[in-house]
């Protein structure tokens, strides 16, 4: 007997003890389980009990014969395949036989019936019932694993495919960022075009506006319109700033000046640019330190900051804006020490949730609607303070409103300094004679009128061919002020060239590109539109310089 395989049921049915008993001690040696019957109803309540390999079953049995006992049997649906052996001593015939195998019998044995035989064809089933019980549990482990890796084969598209509609939607969102960069780098490069246009009429207007107040003085009424004109020509040189450091023209020049006087330049023009139902309060002290940043990037980043907050407050609300010297023991610990000023700028909008404050700061990062934002605005304001030697945070919850805290460097003593130096005109009284170079007509002649209010000489030119002419014709001037942007050549390729034909020779740079300005960048720089003052400090500066 192996003893490495469960033992079978062998169900014996048969009426007389005795051939049950010799079929027992026959089939002993099997190894395998004997139940016995004495009747067919005890063989179907065993048969409903127990599964069972193998029936060995006599033909001759009163009340039920085996053969009913068999077709009963192969009725129900557990016992279809279950091998059922005939044993008899009666029934001798081939119809008899036949009959059993009608009946569903695997086998019809004659008695006497030799016991190795016996034994040989039992063990036969027994064997082919184990195997087969061992293919149904492999087949069922078979099924088994397949489902499992049909699930896993299943779970696995179902990733792949959610990855595939992520990558698909970051890649839309990256093509929607491209567009919307390039739909503002076109934008920008037509702001930064109009800004230059208007830069040049503006300094025809205040250059002759500038020279017609230092002849009217004594005409009390026209000294006021004139003062009224220039006043409105400032503000547009003010706003084609605001233009160009939009159109990201702008370059980042930190400067020394009152908080208080730039935040109420920029609650003026936020009042007629938000919704009329969005309150601007301002609480700025008096006593506030000069600051040092970009003034012109910061007015951007307040309007930024006013139009996030109106998107916040769709019904309306306060906008609070409000100024303080920051207390050192409270400062960002990204901060290196040192005074600072703390702006906030608070609204009572809707307010963000943890996971997007987190994000608020990121480039392109938005919550509106598409081509509602373009998620710039506080990623700006974060970089211009970094840059500038500060720090951002924002502080917000869901329907309570969102804070920004900007920690702005105060203005070092040494810069208040320079900065009172600046503002004084020095001219050394010399008679200078200035090449100005300028393709635009008006500007060339009131850049000229103003050379001519400070006791200089100017030779107008037109463009820089011509320029070069003169210079190779013997022209010698002391300075020459150059143009950037004009047709054929611009400022800088010029006064490359005419270092090379007059190397000792000062050159001044004039653009109303503020971008241009990193061009030539050893070049001396004069932003248009400028005034007779800001001339004055350039030729100054550059007079010593005279061959």
């Amino acid at each position: 007997m192996s003893h490495d395989r469960e033992p079978v049921n062998i169900l014996l049915v048969d009426d007389q003890p005795s051939k049950l008993l010799s079929y027992e001690v026959i089939l002993e040696e099997l190894g395998e389980n004997l139940i016995k019957a004495t009747s067919g109803r005890q063989a179907l309540e065993q048969l409903l009990r127990q599964e069972v390999a193998v029936i060995l079953v006599d033909v001759s049995m009163p009340e039920l014969n085996g053969f009913e006992l068999a077709e009963m049997i192969r009725e129900h649906p557990r016992f279809t395949r279950t091998a059922i052996i005939f044993v008899s001593g009666v029934h001798l015939s081939e119809l008899d036989s036949l009959r059993g195998f009608q009946a569903g019998a695997v086998d019809y044995l004659q008695v006497p019936v030799a016991p190795a035989l016996l034994r040989a064809k039992v063990r036969v089933f027994c064997e082919l019932y184990r195997k087969t019980r061992q293919l149904e549990a492999l087949n069922a482990d078979l099924e088994r694993r397949v489902a499992e890796r049909t699930a896993e084969l299943a779970a696995a598209n179902e990733e792949l495919e959610r990855r595939v509609e992520v990558r698909t939607r970051e890649r839309e969102e990256a093509l929607a960022q491209v567009a919307e960069m390039q739909k503002l780098e076109s934008l920008g490069q037509l702001t930064g075009g109009l800004a230059h246009d208007f830069n040049n009429l503006l300094m025809v207007v205040m250059s002759n506006v500038e020279m017609a107040q230092n002849r009217v003085r004594e005409d009390e009424r026209l000294t006021r319109w004139l003062a009224r004109a220039m006043e409105a020509a400032a503000s547009g040189a003010a706003l084609t700033k605001r233009m160009l450091a939009f159109a990201r023209r702008q370059d980042l020049k930190p400067e020394s000046f009152p908080l208080a006087e730039a935040v109420n330049g920029m609650v003026e023009m936020m009042s007629h640019s938000l919704d009329p139902r969005v309150r601007i309060a301002v609480d700025l002290p008096d006593d506030l330190p000069l600051v040092r940043i970009d003034r012109n990037q910061l007015e951007l980043a307040l309007l930024n900051l006013g139009l996030n907050a109106r998107d916040a407050m769709p019904a309306g609300g306060e906008l609070k804006i409000k100024a303080r010297a920051a207390d050192r023991a409270l400062l960002p610990e990204t901060l290196a020490p040192g005074a600072y000023v703390h702006l906030s700028v608070a609204d009572e909008g809707v307010g963000m949730d943890g996971e997007t404050l987190k994000r608020a700061s990121e480039p392109f990062f938005t919550t509106k609607p598409a081509g509602k934002g373009s998620g710039l605005g506080l990623s700006m304001v974060q970089g211009l303070t970094l840059q500038s030697g500060g720090a951002m945070q924002i502080a917000s919850r869901p329907n309570d409103g969102t804070r920004v805290s900007l920690w702005i460097p105060v203005a070092p003593v040494e810069a208040l300094a320079k900065a009172a130096e600046s503002a004084a005109v020095a001219v050394d009284g010399s008679r200078l004679r200035v090449l100005l170079v300028d393709d635009d007509p008006l500007v060339l002649s009131s850049a000229a009128d103003m050379l001519r209010e400070l006791g200089h000489d100017p030779v107008g030119i037109a463009s820089a061919a011509k320029a070069l002419e003169i210079l190779q014709a013997g022209e010698r001037p002391d300075l020459a002020i150059l143009d950037y942007a004009m047709p054929e050549m611009t400022g800088a390729a010029l006064a490359k060239l005419i270092r090379e034909s007059c190397p000792g020779l000062p050159l001044l740079l004039a653009t109303g590109y503020s971008d241009q300005m990193k061009t030539g960048a050893d070049l001396p720089k004069l932003a248009k539109p400028f005034t007779i003052a800001e001339l004055a400090r350039q030729i100054s500066a550059l007079a010593p310089r005279r061959v």
